[in-house]
């Protein structure tokens, strides 16, 4: 009983705070249009080439070193 109520209060100690990360809803007028300026995308062009970038050499690096292993 006592490690259900010590696994219970950590899982209650690391999960709430995650709750203080949402968002408010957005302020609406009177016929459901957004009040404000209109949202714009998040950019992820950028980020997500580099991860393929990165990515790809990875696997390059993977191939060459079990190459290499072979002819050992």
């Amino acid at each position: 009983m006592k490690k259900i109520r010590s696994v219970f209060l950590i899982t209650m100690l690391l999960g709430l705070p995650l709750l203080n990360f949402a968002q408010p809803l957005p302020s609406q007028n009177g016929n459901g249009s957004h009040v404000g300026q209109t949202p714009v995308g998040a950019p992820i062009d950028g980020g997500l080439s580099i991860l393929l970038l990165l990515g790809a050499g990875y696997g390059v690096k993977k191939i060459y070193n079990l190459k290499k292993a072979e002819k050992e």
